[in-house]
């Protein structure tokens, strides 16, 4: 028996045998199910497990009007709001893939997103919808988008009759304006009622297990992001495990801030919630006065967040009047949550922090804390039908308790590869005992218990808040700004987000006066906000190894003594 086994939550099987049907099925059983029950709530306004199943398919109708066939890959690029969950499982019931985008790209960096899947569909909001449109018009006219469809947030909620529920008053630029619709050169923009208005037949369900469900992309320690082929059967494991795991019924509520076009939020919230048949309370970004007001009015049970919202929410001065007495799961990952903090979740409210530990490549839980028996600043333990080892990252020999090596991981929850990208597939699986094991990246060791912890990390990766940030990534969108001759960006520590950027930079010699407040906002321009550098030091040479290289352990290391 492994030595984790021990504190395995005993009502549940140590693996299980996930449905041999496609994602789309779930939602379609729970609207069987429980047609009227509220499968979505949004600033107040409700949809109907019913309501939803029937909107899905009418937009899969006529994303097949458009075009979309079996296997096709459809960019889905929004913040949490209905329309995310409805347009996901459209492109699922047209038997395509959904192509999940970070809302917060810039154009240089949604270019990748249409040109490597080859998508010919995105589907927007209209905040976001003149950034992707200029992302395609920029290319060449054989790889641009065919088709936008655009959504605007009020077509899910009446801002005037959200009551408690009212978005805060800072948001009404971009939540509640009419942006219009924007230009795409060479192809059409259709409004979201358009969709929802097609009476044309739905297509057949051809897609099963095996059957691609959703491309989302990770990046590396080189190179352009790479898509994560992930089949229906991989989320669905992590869907049905991740739902079993928390003590899901049909009767959670479910606090739905964590991002659902991030694995974590798309598979263990969304997915796992619309599986139970459970509802989803949708916040399309965190505020903690909002959060805290929702999760007393609509009874939340269930909340999987990153550390630093509830750190936040307990700092709210109106803490005491939130009501937090439904909850009965709370957890989480990305950052480790302070020890002070989950204490005070024990002593105050009875509630077990249960951190877990994930990737892209695994479909979100690799591992995870069992609920009633967790440890702090812990990955936790092997998830269902997981086999994880810690090994030497030169040798593969399984490391003794207690010591540092390389996290391997084999479970039915593990993609099948990198999207045009062998090579790159090849390199980070293994066979170890006639089992294919994916090598993560992470160092990490296991305690005599059986308990994973994270010791440091052979991929360059800076944790931001629980958003990935990937140096090399970083780096090339920088070498763009006309000043910057050279750039090695590093992590510094930031007493809230745990980690920040910074970059270093060297400048060319004729852009000498450039400062370091001209390259941010160059970079707020040009990249996700969460990428953007919070610091920029300016040298006069890099430190390099003898073959040219970056010394960029180095620089970290003279950072962290700073």
């Amino acid at each position: 028996m492994n030595s984790h086994h021990r504190f395995w939550p005993r009502r549940l099987p140590h693996a299980i045998v996930p449905p041999q049907t496609s994602l789309w099925d779930n939602l379609a059983i729970s609207a069987r199910r429980y047609p009227d029950k509220a499968a979505l709530v949004f600033f107040g306004r409700t949809v109907s497990y019913r309501a939803l199943e029937m909107a899905a398919q009418r937009m899969a109708a006529f994303l097949h009007r458009l075009g979309v066939r079996k296997g096709d890959r459809v960019l889905l690029c929004m913040q949490n709001c209905p329309q995310l969950v409805l347009a996901h499982f459209a492109i699922l019931r047209a038997n395509a893939v959904v192509v999940p985008v970070n809302p917060m790209n810039r154009a240089e960096e949604l270019k990748h997103y249409i040109t490597d899947p080859q998508a010919l569909v995105a589907i927007t909001t209209a905040d976001l919808a003149p950034e992707l449109a200029k992302a395609s018009n920029a290319l060449a006219s054989a790889q641009r988008l065919r088709h936008l469809l655009v959504t605007e947030f009020t077509e899910a909620f009446d801002a005037d009759a959200a009551g408690v529920d009212a978005p805060p008053a800072s948001w009404n630029d971009w939540l509640c304006t009419c942006h219009g619709l924007p230009e795409l050169e060479g192809g059409e923009v259709h409004g979201w009622q358009q969709a929802l208005a097609c009476s044309d037949p739905v297509p057949d369900l051809l897609v099963g297990p095996d059957d691609l469900a959703v491309l989302p992309y990770t990046s590396g320690t080189t190179g352009l992001p790479k898509g994560c082929m992930h089949p229906h059967r991989t989320l669905m494991h992590n869907a049905v495990a991740s739902s079993l795991w928390g003590n899901a019924t049909s009767e959670n509520v479910t606090l739905a801030v964590v991002p659902m076009f991030h694995i974590t939020g798309m598979v263990s919230m969304m997915h796992a919630t619309i599986y139970s048949g459970g509802t989803l309370v949708i916040m399309p970004r965190w505020d903690r006065e909002l959060a805290g007001r929702l999760i007393s009015r609509w009874k939340v049970t269930s909340w999987t967040n990153i550390p630093t919202m509830v750190i936040d929410l307990m700092a709210s001065p109106n803490f005491a009047q939130f009501d937090l007495s439904s909850l009965n799961y709370i957890g989480g990952g990305g950052a480790a949550m302070p020890q002070a903090v989950a204490q005070r979740l024990l002593d105050q409210f009875g509630l077990r922090y249960a951190e877990g530990y994930g990737l892209t490549e695994t479909a979100a839980p690799s591992h995870s804390n069992p609920p009633d028996q967790p440890k702090q600043q812990c990955l936790g333990i092997p998830f269902m039908g997981t086999d994880a080892r810690v090994v030497d990252p030169d040798t593969l020999q399984e490391m003794p308790v207690g010591e540092q090596g390389e996290i391997l991981i084999h479970g039915p929850q593990v993609f099948d590869g990198y999207w045009s990208r062998p090579e790159a597939t090849e390199a980070v699986f293994v066979e170890l005992d006639g089992k294919r094991f994916f090598r993560t990246g992470d160092l990490g060791k296991v305690d005599a218990d059986g308990y994973f912890f994270i010791t440091d990390r052979l991929k360059r990766m800076i944790n931001a808040s629980g958003f990935k940030v990937w140096p090399a990534e970083v780096e090339s969108l920088m070498f763009r700004h006309p000043a910057i001759q050279e750039a090695c960006v590093i992590s510094t520590k930031d007493d809230y987000r745990g980690e920040s950027v910074k970059a270093v930079v060297v400048l060319r010699p004729d852009h000498a006066h450039t400062t370091e407040q001209e390259i941010i906002s160059w970079c707020r321009e040009n990249m996700a906000v969460y990428k953007v550098p919070r610091t920029v030091q300016f040298v006069n040479a890099l430190p390099k190894s003898g073959s040219g290289k970056v010394m960029w352990r180095l620089l970290q290391e003279q950072e962290a003594v700073r």
